[in-house]
Formats: structure tokens, C-alpha cells, sequence
């Protein structure tokens, strides 16, 4: 009966996002167990990705709405669901394994579940996080790495990203506190994630990160981005969050790093050049480079593997001599992320055969 109901739960959270695939070891079981109790998981099977009224919830789980309420108000702060408040009214919904479950163990993380969570990542998820990394998040160029001529996007820049929210919460990184806990770590800043309206009030509830305004933000990227970090809000025009990642610690980097292209793998409009006469052949945009999308030619210059490149820009930023610029790629081929969260989520279950 147990490993029935954890089997449910398993299937059930596996539809959303990046899903939460069976494996050969039952390791997600494993970690099912360790976040949730059999009451907890019976709750959470009750809802569904929607957000619902607990009074409603209440009579699914034939509850009284009390019983109910202190229920969902204590799987919500151990990370289990997400709620949403609006006057006196508390809302509920079911969450994904990413981002969901895991990230909301940033104040409870502990060393059996990082190490749970990267045996996870090697046997499946991984393969998960790289055939769904453009639905998931997205690279977007350093802000001086862009030639102003080239007119970009408000939704690819970081700037205007962040006017558009008027609730602004850092946390830190989930995947580099899980890496330091299982590995040496990368020393990279920590407090690296943004969230943004309704889900940076669920961070600032449950204590797992604090509000900031703009300048102090930008402050956080251009030192993240000046330690070779990756900005990368969600793969939507209105982003519910944005990360700065490395190829070290990020899942979806490090998956990617291991596909022969991972260009062809995100949504990114833009890629890397390198001017032959302007490179010195200081090897420094090589060290910068989160895909190992950069190499020495047989002329001792920087030379970029256009299928590995993801347009980031810190190649660009990091370069003494000015040699690299990004560029972007032909009309035919730009890509416009998803409108909100919700399309974003429904792409997602699109492509992975759910709807």
C-alpha cells in the first residue's frame, strides 16, 4: 500500500514542469519519503497545479475547513505546495519536483537529500533537464555584451526584466548549496535567485530569502555575471523567477554540457564571434565559457564552436581586448519565449506528451 501510494505521488508530480521520472534504483521514491509522511502525500494527490481556496480543499479531503487549514498551512511551510494569499482568503495548489519541491528545501537542505538528488540527476533527471531546457529557463546576454544597435528584447534584458516587478526576493542557490554539500562547490555567490510577485511572497512567508530593490539586484547579477555566472530568468516573457547559474552546479547547464550541441538546445538569440585581428590569445574567454564552447585554432586564436555557444555574453564581457561581440541570429530563427507561466508550463506539457 505504501509504495502504491509514493508510486501515485511519484506519477503525479512527474507531470509537471520538468517532470520526476521512475528510475531503475527507486531513488525518487526514496526522496519522496524522506519530504513527505503517507497523510502528506494522500493531501497532496488531492490537488491539482491550480491554485484552490482551502475551504474548498477542505471538502475534498473531508475535513473541516480548521483541520484542513492547519494541514495545508504546514506541508506549504515545509515546501510541499504552494500558497497564495489574497485578503483573507489562503490558496493551495500542487508543485512540481523543479522548481518546486527541491528549491523549496533551500532552508532544509541536508546531505542525504543533496546526495539523493544527484543520484536522481545522473540516472534521469538530467535527460529530463536537457530535452526540456528551453521550456524551463533561458539564457539572456550580459547587458554590455550587446551592441545597443541590435534593439533587444525587454524580455532578454535584465534591466527591464526587473522594472517590470514591484517584488523583488533573492534566496540563495539551491543547486550550489546541493553541490557544496556533495562536492567541493564552485565558491561562486550564493545568494544568486531572484523570484519574483507571488512567488517571492511565498520565499518572504516561509523566511527562504529576503526583499531587495533594483539597485541592490542589479548589483547581485553584474557580481554574479563578473564571476562567470549565467543569467537565466524562466523561458517566459514575464518571468516568475531568474537565476544566475553555473555550468559546476546548475542542472540544466550541466546537462546541457553534456549534449554535442547545446546550442540547439535553448532558447537563446544570439551567439558569439570572435575578431581574429583583435585576439590576443590570452585564453582568458575559455576559463569564462560556462559550455566549453570556445577553443584555440591552428593559428593560436580563440576560435567559437557555434553549436555549443548559448549567447550569454560573458566571453564578451570578460575579454580585455575587445575581440568578441555577440550577435544575432537571423530572423528566421529567433525564438519568443512563452507570454506568462502558464503558457510556459502548458509548452512544457506539450512537448512532453502530457497534454
Amino acid at each position: 500500500m505504501e509504495q502504491g501510494l509514493f508510486r501515485q505521488l511519484q506519477q503525479r508530480i512527474d507531470q509537471y514542469s520538468l517532470g520526476f521520472p521512475e528510475t531503475e534504483s527507486g531513488i525518487e521514491i526514496k526522496i519522496l519519503k524522506k519530504l513527505f509522511s503517507e497523510e502528506d502525500a494522500k493531501v497532496f494527490l488531492k490537488l491539482g497545479p491550480i491554485l484552490e481556496a482551502s475551504a474548498d480543499i477542505a471538502k475534498k479531503l473531508e475535513m473541516s475547513e480548521d483541520q484542513a487549514a492547519d494541514k495545508l498551512k504546514d506541508m506549504s511551510a515545509r515546501g510541499l505546495l504552494f500558497h497564495f494569499r489574497k485578503g483573507e482568503k489562503v490558496f493551495y495548489s500542487a508543485i512540481p519536483f523543479v522548481h518546486g519541491l527541491f528549491e523549496f528545501q533551500v532552508k532544509r537542505l541536508d546531505r542525504e537529500l543533496a546526495e539523493m538528488v544527484e543520484e536522481l540527476m545522473k540516472e534521469k533527471m538530467g535527460l529530463n533537464m536537457l530535452q526540456n531546457a528551453s521550456g524551463f529557463i533561458r539564457p539572456i546576454p550580459v547587458n554590455k555584451a550587446v551592441d545597443a544597435s541590435l534593439n533587444v528584447a525587454a524580455y532578454e534584458d535584465v534591466v527591464e526584466i526587473l522594472k517590470t516587478k514591484d517584488n523583488i526576493v533573492v534566496t540563495d542557490c539551491i543547486c550550489r548549496k546541493q553541490r557544496e554539500l556533495v562536492a567541493d562547490g564552485c565558491g561562486k555567490p550564493m545568494e544568486a535567485c531572484f523570484m519574483f510577485g507571488s512567488m517571492g511572497q511565498y520565499y518572504l512567508d516561509h523566511n527562504m530569502g529576503r526583499k531587495i530593490d533594483m539597485d541592490e539586484a542589479l548589483q547581485i547579477v553584474k557580481d554574479c555575471q563578473a564571476a562567470g555566472c549565467v543569467t537565466q530568468p524562466a523561458s517566459s516573457q514575464n518571468p516568475a523567477g531568474m537565476c544566475n547559474c553555473c555550468g559546476d552546479c546548475c542542472g540544466v547547464l550541466q546537462a546541457l554540457n553534456f549534449h554535442p550541441s547545446p546550442a540547439e538546445m535553448v532558447l537563446s538569440n544570439y551567439f558569439a564571434v570572435i575578431d581574429q585581428d583583435e585576439c590576443i590569445s590570452c585564453e582568458e574567454c575559455i576559463e569564462t565559457c560556462q559550455m566549453r564552447a570556445i577553443e584555440m585554432n591552428d593559428d593560436g586564436k580563440a576560435e567559437i564552436k557555434l553549436e555549443r555557444c548559448i549567447g550569454c555574453g560573458l566571453c564578451v564581457a570578460g575579454c580585455s581586448s575587445e575581440a568578441i561581440s555577440l550577435k544575432a541570429k537571423p530572423e528566421k530563427e529567433m525564438q519568443v519565449p512563452a507570454k506568462n507561466s502558464m503558457e510556459q508550463m502548458l509548452n512544457m506539457a506539450k512537448k512532453r506528451g502530457i497534454l
